[in-house]
């Protein structure tokens, strides 16, 4: 007699929520043909539109979703984020303000500064946003590195506290690096990570 599997997810469920949920779905997602799962648009899509979307059947539909439960069948769901650094800040090096204040005085629109976030998505469950603010939210933590301002709301705060923000430029390409103690695991592009 087989045994039917717990279903955990379902078709109509949104796919940065599963994802942020069961972080380790991300690289299932991706084998079954939803490789933008770290896309800010794809994570607001159920599985079912998403898979549509990319010209999937019904039925194929059905064998995903058992396939995505079959992969989080001895998971448990993600508790609420915490924390693991005893620090209440983040260091952002001169390096990664004055690469800001450059990247702003190029843009035609007024910025303030930049936007630090954490979503669902990447290859590791969550990742790391990027984009410049043109004004600064009620509740966003302010870091202001001589002149140069950097805003992070509450809750990717808690994820990314104690982490370092720099700029490099290396010979794998150039861009924003956080090292986050808070992180278990880092995909290899070191966008995302769990």
């Amino acid at each position: 007699m087989e045994t039917q599997l717990e279903q955990k997810i379902n078709k109509d469920m949104v796919i940065g929520d599963i994802v942020q949920k069961y972080p380790e779905v991300a690289e299932q997602l991706g084998k079954e043909g939803i490789h933008c799962v770290g896309c800010g648009a794809a994570t607001h899509e159920t599985i079912e539109q998403g898979l549509m979307g990319h010209g999937a059947t019904p039925e194929l539909i059905e064998q995903v979703v058992i396939r995505l439960n079959e992969a989080v069948k001895d998971s448990k769901p993600r508790e609420e984020f915490k924390s693991t650094s005893t620090e209440d800040t983040v260091n952002i090096t001169q390096g990664a303000a004055d690469k800001v204040k450059e990247l702003i005085e190029k843009q035609e629109e007024d910025y303030i500064g930049l936007r630090i976030s954490v979503m669902a998505g990447g290859c590791s469950g969550l990742q790391y946003g990027f984009e410049f603010a043109q004004e600064k939210s009620d509740d966003d933590r302010v870091f202001d590195i001589k002149g140069t301002k950097f805003f992070i709301d509450p809750e990717s705060f808690e994820m990314i506290k104690g982490s370092k923000i720099e700029y490099v430029d290396a010979l794998q390409g150039a861009g924003f690096k956080i090292s986050n103690p808070n992180a278990t695991q880092s995909c290899g592009c070191g966008k995302s990570f769990n």
